[in-house]
């Protein structure tokens, strides 16, 4: 519905004579579905009159789009009845070339690496707040320990370990197969046969039981963490838990911080065993070592220092696996596709994070002599 304010809107009908004829308001405002309209209308290349006698307004939009019609059909304006000023201004207009828009410069190697360096210095201050709201908020749970959820804490318990035995088993299994099978092949060479108890003890209990049951938590529970307050801060219940000041660390984070802790050192002894077990069979079949011979040069050389070694560190591990799963999670932002965005990066933090550490204790150990 026009108003009188409105201006006359934009029109164009042919002449008898050959040309067209422009009437109304060719401005921003009047030009309506004119542009459109255009497109149905073809000129022939060469002079188009345009006659500009019933022209009540134009401006630089109505110019381009005159512009832009001539040039598509190889056309030129010869203006009549048009006044000097709405002339001149299709006159500057026409004799500017096409030119494509301008693009936004790309960023140089330089300005890329900047740029992600701050991201993640960025990143790294935000995790180490987080890890410091969430070692206050552990704190004042210690403080008030009737506070802890326990029935939260042995659900996260059932799910990130007692579910995980059967994937956890499997591969520390094949790994000790592994492990005793490639040092089979060299040590029988030399007739040590014997020492690939030695090596598959020290190999698993020490290395690869808490490595691999680190990476497959952090597959498993890490991004299941990550994804669950991702939707919650989607879902907008984050939020509402803060404004009925509920603390979403203690309600979220602190449970499964404590349950994974519990879990991971138990999953690791329990790959103990079945790596061990992958590499006895081995041994069996490879070097004709027995069972009752496996087992006892085992006891013998085996010490408890080595098992403390290898739980100490998948209680490490597991901390760095709940920690960074439930702080990509609360970086969500905005949509789904940001949570598999903040699960993928929780994963791959996570599995960076644990083998760093694995070398920063393999380090520390060879310092200490242990």
């Amino acid at each position: 519905m026009h108003t009188s304010t409105d201006p006359p809107q934009a029109s164009m009908a042919p002449l008898t004579t050959g040309g067209w004829s422009l009437a109304g308001s060719w401005t921003a405002r009047g030009l309506g579905d004119m542009p459109r309209a255009l497109d149905a209308h073809a000129c022939g290349p060469g002079p188009v009159v345009l006659d500009g006698a019933s022209l009540a307004a134009i401006d630089s939009a109505g110019v381009w789009v005159l512009q832009r019609w001539l040039r598509r059909h190889g056309a030129a304006a010869a203006l009549r009845n048009w006044p000097p000023r709405m002339q001149t201004l299709m006159t500057l207009v026409g004799e500017q070339p096409d030119q494509p828009l301008p693009q936004p410069p790309g960023a140089s190697p330089l300005e890329r690496v900047g740029r992600h360096a701050e991201a993640a210095a960025q990143q790294a201050l935000g995790l180490l707040r987080f890890v410091g709201q969430a070692g206050v908020a552990a704190l004042a749970l210690l403080a008030r320990p009737r506070r802890i959820r326990w029935r939260t804490v042995l659900r996260n318990m059932q799910i990130d370990g007692f579910d995980a035995l059967p994937i956890i088993g499997l591969t520390s299994f094949l790994l000790g197969v592994v492990v005793a099978y490639q040092g089979a092949d060299q040590l029988k060479h030399y007739g040590a046969n014997v020492f690939v108890v030695d090596l598959v003890g020290y190999a698993m209990l020490r290395e690869f039981a808490p490595l691999i049951s680190a990476i497959i938590i952090a597959g498993r529970s890490g991004s299941a963490y990550s994804a669950q307050i991702g939707t919650m801060v989607v879902t907008e219940e984050i939020d509402a838990m803060q404004t009925l000041a509920i603390d979403p660390i203690e309600l979220l984070v602190l449970p499964k911080v404590l349950a994974l802790g519990i879990a991971l050192p138990l999953l690791t002894v329990f790959a103990d065993l079945t790596g061990v077990l992958g590499g006895m069979v081995m041994a069996r079949v490879q070097l004709d070592i027995g069972f009752p011979e496996f087992i006892d040069r085992f006891g013998r050389e085996m010490h408890g220092s080595t098992l403390l070694v290898g739980v100490g560190k998948s209680l490490v591990f597991a901390v760095v696996i709940a920690m960074i799963g439930c702080f990509q999670g609360f970086r969500t932002r905005g949509s789904a596709d940001s949570v598999g965005r903040q699960t993928t990066k929780s994963v791959v933090q996570s599995i960076f994070l644990v083998i760093v550490a694995d070398a920063l204790f393999s380090v520390a150990f060879n310092m200490l002599d242990l």
